[in-house]
Parts: C-alpha cells; structure tokens; sequence
C-alpha cells in the first residue's frame, strides 16, 4: 500500500522499507481568504470607417473572472505554503474593446492541497470536500461574469446605444483547510507509554524518544513490512490525558489523526506505580477520550498492547492485569520494544487484523 501522500512530511524510502522525516513541525491547519477573479465591463465603442460616419455599436464584452480551485495532489504534502500565504485571488477577465473584441478570461487559480485534507466554509463551518484521492477538484469560490458591451443594447429606437455594464465581482469566501493524515494503524495511550519507541522498532522513523512525557509532540508515520510483502502505515499521535477531548492537554489537536485509521493500537505501561494509577484505569480513561471526541472513532476495531514487559515490576503485574482485561473480554499482548519480546506476535495480528478490515 502507498504511502505517498499520507502526511506533511517528505517520505524517504530505504532501510526497513519506507519512513517518514518529521520536521520541526506538521502545519495540518489553515486559515484562507479565497477570492474569484472579478469579471471585465463592456465596452461603449462604436465602428468608425472612410464612408460610414455612422456606424453601429461595436463594444465588445468583459472576459469572465477566473475560479479558484483547490485540488489535491501527492505531490504536496503540507500545509506549509497557504499558512503563509493566507489570501488567494483568482485572475480577474479583461474587459472588453471596440471591433467587437472579447475581454480574455481571467486564469483559474489552482491550489493544491495534500490527500488527506478536509476543506470547510470558515463562516458556516460546512464541508465544502473531503480529499480522500489524488486528483480530485472542486470550485471554492466562482468567478464574476463579464459584463456586456453597447453592441448588446442596440435596438430599432436605439440604433448608437451608449451603455455598456460592468463586470460582477467574483465570490470571495474564507476557508479552513485541515490535514488529517491517512494511516492503516493509530497507536493511542497515556504519555510515555512506549509509543515512539515501538515505532522506531517497527520501521525505519526515528521520532525523538526520551523517558518524560510529551516527548512527542507532533504526529510521525511510519511503514512497518509485513507478512506476504504487504505493508501498513502506523501513525504515533502524542500522548493524551483525561480531558483530552475538550482541549487539554495535546489531545484536541490531534486526535483528529486518529480519525482515519482503520485500527487502533491501545499502548498500556505496566510498569507505572504512580497512585491511583493502574493499566484498566488507563484504558477505561483513554476509552472514555475517544468516545466523547467522536462516538465512531471509539467502536473502532482496537488491539490493546502491554508495554515495557522487559521490567521487573510489569512482569510481576502481567498474570494479574491479563486475567482482568480477560475477564472484559479482552485479548491483551505483552511487549519489550527494548528487547523485541512480543513484537513479531504484534505484527501477526495487525496482519491477520487489517486483512479482516
């Protein structure tokens, strides 16, 4: 599966197969003022030659203002360019001349979105398009129409009309444009779960790991080679907390790249002993942030993944937290991504998993 246009990031290929290079950081969001080009007026002009000192009217009409299309494109892959480049203005038509000449239309201004992106009215927040597939378009905003020459006004009574209109303005609107990346898997879970460290042992990505929360703070991709020579992209999203849904913390800000995905991988520490903490608690917390940011995204199909195992205290907690998950009817895996312990039974079952989805 491709994974070209996937996220704001370059893709570079080699090593474990393929990776994404996090910048110094993901523009998902945008804020834009669109404009359509406005149309051209009509000209007033009358035909002047040797012999005929009274020729008819022969003002030409203005051109029609150019529309301003957002397309999707694999070739972009950020929101960078229309962060700063905040107001966009299609062409406007030229107007019309004598000997009957049509102004030119105005050119279409053309901007290109990465696969993946949503584009919504600012004002009304409505959906104008979901860009789910390279190469789809849509017109955000409508050219002015081209106003009419004197030729037009001519009549039996009105034989050297001297009126002409004037071109119309074009549609001017603001949108918000959001990247959502698009990734086969999410991996979810408190902070310092294991998350980054388990995707620098499934692929070639190198997110910045370090033992402190919020160590990532923006989303990484990864594609991780599996069984049959089939792959899958997984996102890392930062950790999130309780409260993440109304904005706390890092959540709001990207849980919607979990929206995407197909299959959510639920990373537990089993080897936290901060008080009132415990890895059921963590889930049923987690769970909770899930169901209140979007009711579908927590009936997603989920694997649900016991961290750090390579440590003393996770093992003597393992009999205890899988008999309880268990008893939920929960089929939890153990893992060291420290010492690769689990890791090959994890890609099974994302395989047998995503092949099922």
């Amino acid at each position: 599966m491709s994974a070209c246009a996937c996220s704001g990031v370059p893709l570079v290929r080699g090593g474990k197969g393929e990776r994404f290079l996090k910048g110094p950081g993901i523009i998902d969001q945008a804020k834009i003022l669109v404009c359509g080009g406005g149309g051209g007026n009509g000209c007033v002009s009358f035909r002047r030659e040797k012999f005929v000192p009274r020729g008819g009217p022969n003002g030409g009409d203005g051109g029609n203002g150019g529309d301003v299309i957002v397309e999707s494109t694999a070739s972009v892959r950020t929101l960078l360019d229309l962060h700063y480049h905040p107001l966009n203005f299609a062409e406007r038509g030229a107007h019309g001349k004598g000997k009957d000449m049509h102004g030119k239309r105005g050119k279409d201004l053309v901007i290109r979105v990465p696969v993946g992106t949503i584009c919504k009215d600012a004002d009304t927040d409505e959906v104008l398009w979901d860009f789910q597939h390279e190469g789809e378009c849509v017109v955000v905003a409508h050219g002015g129409r081209g106003g009419k020459g004197n030729a037009h006004f001519a009549t039996a009574t009105n034989r050297a009309p001297r009126q002409a209109t004037p071109g119309t303005p074009g549609e001017e609107r603001r949108l918000l444009v959001e990247l959502k990346l698009l990734a086969d898997v999410g991996l979810v879970g408190f902070p310092n779960a294991g998350k980054s460290t388990l995707l620098s042992c499934l692929s070639a990505a190198k997110p910045k790991i370090a033992d402190y929360p919020f160590t990532t703070l923006t989303p990484h991709l990864g594609v991780v080679q599996l069984a049959d020579y089939d792959t899958c992209v997984i996102a890392d999203i930062p950790g999130l907390i309780p409260g993440a849904h109304a904005g706390k913390g890092l959540g709001l800000d990207f849980l919607k790249h979990v929206e995407r995905t197909r299959l959510l991988v639920h990373l537990l520490d089993l080897s936290t002993q901060e008080e009132g903490r415990d890895p059921w608690a963590d889930f049923v917390a987690l769970h909770h942030e899930l169901a209140c940011f979007s009711p579908a995204l927590a009936q997603r199909p989920q694997i649900v993944v016991a961290t750090k195992m390579d440590l003393p205290i996770a093992q003597q907690r393992w009999p205890e937290v899988q008999q309880l998950f268990s008893t939920h009817g929960y089929d939890i895996l153990p893992i060291s991504a420290a010492t690769g312990a689990g890791l090959q039974a994890l890609l099974a079952r994302l395989a047998t998993s995503l092949k099922q989805l």
